[in-house]
This record gives structure tokens, C-alpha cells and sequence, in this order.
């Protein structure tokens, strides 16, 4: 009964499995949690940038065919100047980078997604730099409010 059950199990889920296509590169992000910048790389499999201490190589990158910009799994490897060995050597997810993580004291990196032949993206206007949105109400001077404390 038991070997039937495992049978049943094992047979269903390759069934549900999805197939994967292979991306030429893909996009990933980077924070340095000390400066809080943000760098974003869209490196080649194979390629590789240095930001700061790190170096990070994107190994694969790949995607569903059915739906690429859901979801994209890239393979790393992440250097860091200052230790021989690779900080991080495996797989992440865009979807749940915490599930397959960097840890390292001074750097995130995360996938945001594989580049796609044929997909294109909408266009999306940077959010201005600190400046004061012209539809925004003015601040209400403290001194002037009516709730009895001034």
C-alpha cells in the first residue's frame, strides 16, 4: 500500500512539472546595506561585475516559457574580495530570494528577472528625487490645528 501511495505521489508530481527555457542573461539587483546604494547589473551567463567587495557571476539563467515574467531562477556565484571561497554558490528565485539567500553582512543580491528574446516591457517613469509633488497638499502649520492641544 505504501509503495503504491509513493508510486501515485512521485508520478503526479512530474506531472505538474513545468519545463524551462534557458535566458541569454538576465537582471540582478545589488544593496549595499552600509551606503544604501543600489546597483542593478544586467550581466551575460558567464559574465561577471565587481561592486564594491563582491564580485557576482551569473552562472544560468532561466525562465517558464509560458510565462517569463513571472518568474526567473538564476544561478550565482558571489565573491568576496576579503575571503578565498565563494560567499554564495547555488540558486536563487526572483520570486522568493529569502528562500536561497546571500548572507553576508554588508550586501543583498536578488534576481529581478531573465532577459527574454521577444518579451517586451512596459515603460515606467522614474518616481521624481525628492521633490515635492505638485498635487500634494501643503503641510498643516502645527500651531493652527483644532484638536485643543495649541
Amino acid at each position: 500500500m505504501n509503495r503504491l501511495a509513493l508510486a501515485f505521489a512521485l508520478s503526479a508530481s512530474v506531472a505538474g512539472a513545468q519545463t524551462v527555457d534557458d535566458a541569454p542573461g538576465g537582471k540582478l539587483r545589488l544593496l549595499d546595506k552600509l551606503t544604501g546604494a543600489i546597483t542593478d547589473l544586467n550581466l551575460s551567463n558567464g559574465q561577471s561585475q565587481t561592486v564594491g567587495r563582491l564580485t557576482v557571476q551569473l552562472d544560468d539563467c532561466r525562465y517558464f516559457p509560458d510565462n517569463p515574467a513571472a518568474e526567473a531562477f538564476a544561478h550565482l556565484t558571489v565573491l568576496d574580495a576579503a575571503t578565498p571561497n565563494p560567499v554564495f554558490n547555488g540558486w536563487m528565485t526572483a520570486s522568493s530570494p529569502a528562500l536561497s539567500a546571500l548572507d553576508h553582512p554588508r550586501y543583498d543580491v536578488w534576481v529581478l528577472r531573465c532577459d527574454v528574446p521577444d518579451l517586451v516591457l512596459p515603460d515606467v517613469e522614474a518616481a521624481p528625487a525628492d521633490e515635492a509633488s505638485p498635487d500634494a497638499a501643503p503641510a498643516e502649520d502645527p500651531a493652527t490645528t483644532d484638536d485643543g492641544n495649541g
